[in-house]
């Protein structure tokens, strides 16, 4: 059957791509107007560039073909993200960046629950600051699109990859170890966790730490109370906490209504964040709608090593509750000057207008435009 599609790839039909263009012409100038610059990285790189730094990590989602004109392997983008930092790295500019982008990528593995294997991926990362009131922007401005992609009761989960690191260094972990763990922890695989924490040399309180950690979680108010409990913290830990907590208080004091959570085993892009990680997630849907965090550091390999922090969502998940658009108008194909204006005019103050072909069935349609009182008019037009 030629009309079929690999699994995960998808057309867009006429609803689903017309939202989408809505959808990105929207966002685009909502960032525009927060002052982030467009900047479009091409699909295809040579891999040996796409996939260095913390683009290694994307190694098994990205596909490699050679490059018949170089002879070159080239690799096809599974995240914007590194490229957008390749492109910081070109300025010289001290100054903090404020970049966004949006286009596609492809992922070479199956995604969970169905999810595109060919997301369109959307984001902003602001370059050249370090401080948490970046980290505060950029969450603002992630709310902001959700709620003009119509998402309006989104929720935050805040987590902070150093205080797993900061544990880990202090248990003594090796690099296996502490990446079987993160494996675990992703998976909130909560008897797994203990029985494999338990097999190894640790003292009590280590272990605690390590089997306690996927329930640190709950209302950002909570927080305090749940440190008051964590004794015995490694310093790096201590400071982990400090910086979420000064975050979290920056960030409502902005949005004060936002439901603000705290998830100490969020860890989304543990292997190339270095501090904040937050999703956010909408009524309804299962999966994160958006996701980022700080990765100081990103153009290293670049030549470039500033601080940094983002957001990124697939804007096919997040136009997901688009609506068929009304019915267009129905004009009758008459080639009289008055009609072709009145036709213009409709069309540009928004509305669909198509011509009836004579011997046809016109579908679905909203208004016709009639004659009336030797003139042409939209009757409900007002």
């Amino acid at each position: 059957m030629r009309w079929l599609l690999p699994p995960g790839i998808e057309d867009l039909l006429p609803t689903q791509a017309e939202a989408l263009e809505r959808g990105r012409r929207t966002l685009l100038d909502l960032f525009a107007a927060w002052g982030y610059r467009l900047v479009m990285p091409p699909l295809v790189e040579f891999a040996d560039a796409l996939l260095t730094g913390t683009g290694s990590d994307l190694a098994q989602q990205t596909f490699q073909v050679t490059d018949p004109v170089s002879g070159r392997l080239l690799a096809i983008r599974a995240d914007i993200t590194p490229q957008v930092a390749r492109i910081d790295a070109r300025d010289d500019d001290p100054a903090p960046a404020r970049l966004c982008y949006l286009g596609s990528v492809l992922m070479a593995q199956s995604t969970p629950l169905g999810a595109s294997r060919n997301p369109m991926q959307v984001g902003a990362e602001l370059y050249g600051h370090a401080g948490p009131q970046s980290d505060v922007e950029i969450l603002r401005l992630m709310l902001a699109t959700l709620s003009a992609t119509g998402h309006n009761s989104a929720h935050v989960d805040l987590g902070h990859v150093g205080i797993l690191r900061g544990l880990a260094d202090a248990a003594g972990l090796d690099a296996e170890a502490e990446n079987t763990l993160f494996e675990l922890l992703q998976r909130k695989a909560g008897t797994d966790i203990a029985q494999f924490v338990g097999s190894l040399d640790l003292d009590p309180a280590a272990q605690a730490w390590f089997t306690g950690l996927p329930q640190w979680f709950g209302p950002i108010g909570a927080l305090p109370a749940l440190r008051a409990t964590l004794t015995g913290l490694p310093p790096a830990v201590a400071t982990a906490l400090d910086e979420l907590t000064g975050i979290a208080g920056e960030l409502l004091r902005f949005e004060p209504d936002l439901p603000l959570f705290f998830d100490l085993a969020e860890l989304r892009g543990y292997h190339y964040h270095t501090g904040l990680v937050f999703a956010a997630y909408s009524a309804g849907f299962g999966q994160a709608m958006a996701w980022g965090g700080r990765y100081d550091g990103i153009g290293r390999v670049f030549g470039r090593a500033r601080p940094a922090t983002g957001f990124s969502a697939d804007l096919k998940r997040l136009l997901a509750i688009a609506q068929d658009p009304p019915p267009p108008v129905l004009a009758p194909w008459v080639s009289d000057p008055e009609l072709t204006a009145l036709v213009q005019r409709l069309r540009i103050a928004g509305h669909r207008v198509v011509y009836e072909l004579p011997g046809s069935d016109p579908g679905a349609i909203g208004e016709r435009i009639v004659r009336r009182n030797g003139g042409w008019t939209l009757p409900n037009s007002g």
